[in-house]
C-alpha cells in the first residue's frame, strides 16, 4: 500500500489558515508534489499559497480573513470563489473539505490546519471524521509532523525506523487493537479514551502496521525522535 503524501491518487491540497509550520513532514509534500493538483485556500489560508507562488484554484470561506484586493486578483487569475456567510455553521476549513471532497480527490493534504487557537486545531482534527472524507486519505501535515484516523481495518504506516508514533482514540475507547514493527506491540489489547497509554511508539523499521476492530484512533506521525 503506498504513502498516500506520495499516492499517484488526484491530489487537493487545502491551506488552513492557522500557521504554516514549515518542517519535514511539510518538505515531504511540497518537494514531491505530482504535475497536476489542485490547490483549495480555506478563506485566509491562501497567504501560504502565495507565498509558495501557487496558483490558487478555488478561495472558499466568509472571506474575513482576505484582503479584498488579493480576493479580486485571485479570481482575475482563475479562482473559484466559493463565499459563505460569516454566520454559519461550517469553519472555512470544513466546507474547503467539503469542496476537496466534491470535486473527488483521490487524497487530501491540508497545510496551516494546526495554530496557536488550541479550539481550532482540536476541531480540525475532528473534521477527519466527516462523512463526506469516508474513504479518502486525508493527512493534516504539519512541522514535522503529520496526523489522520483510522477506522476499523488494517493500516499500514510508512516512514523510517526511529520515527514516533502515537495512536490515540477518538470519540470513546478502541478496541481489539494489533500492532507490527512498533517498539511497544498491542496484542488485542483496548486503548481507552482518556488514559495516554498509546503515546510516543517507535517504529523498528520503515512500515508499520496497525488493525483495529472497534472505534477510531488518531495516528500522530513525527519524523524521528519526538
Amino acid at each position: 500500500m503506498t504513502d498516500p503524501l506520495h499516492s499517484p491518487a488526484p491530489l487537493a491540497l487545502v491551506f488552513a489558515n492557522g500557521d504554516f509550520n514549515d518542517g519535514p513532514m511539510v518538505r515531504r509534500v511540497l518537494d514531491h508534489l505530482p504535475g497536476d493538483y489542485r490547490v483549495i485556500a480555506a478563506d485566509g489560508g491562501a497567504r501560504h499559497a502565495l507565498a509558495l507562488g501557487m496558483h490558487i484554484d478555488a478561495v472558499v470561506g466568509d472571506m474575513d480573513s482576505i484582503a479584498p484586493e488579493v480576493l479580486v486578483s485571485l479570481e482575475i487569475n482563475g479562482a473559484e470563489i466559493h463565499r459563505y456567510s460569516r454566520e454559519k455553521d461550517e469553519t472555512d476549513l470544513e466546507l474547503a473539505l467539503a469542496v476537496a471532497a466534491s470535486e473527488e480527490a483521490g487524497r487530501i493534504v491540508v497545510i496551516g490546519a494546526i495554530g496557536s487557537r488550541l479550539d481550532q486545531t482540536l476541531s480540525n482534527v475532528y473534521l477527519l471524521a466527516l462523512p463526506a472524507l469516508a474513504g479518502i486519505p486525508v493527512r493534516l501535515v504539519s512541522g514535522n509532523q503529520r496526523a489522520w484516523l483510522l477506522q476499523p481495518g488494517t493500516h499500514i504506516i510508512h516512514g523510517e525506523a526511529g520515527d514516533t508514533v502515537s495512536l490515540l482514540p477518538l470519540g470513546g475507547d478502541a478496541g481489539d487493537i494489533h500492532t507490527d514493527g512498533l517498539y511497544y506491540p498491542l496484542r488485542g489489547e483496548t486503548l481507552r479514551f482518556g488514559p495516554a497509554r498509546g503515546v510516543s511508539n517507535v517504529m523498528l523499521a520503515d512500515t508499520a502496521t496497525v488493525r483495529l476492530a472497534t472505534g477510531m484512533l488518531m495516528v500522530v506521525h513525527t519524523a524521528g525522535e519526538a
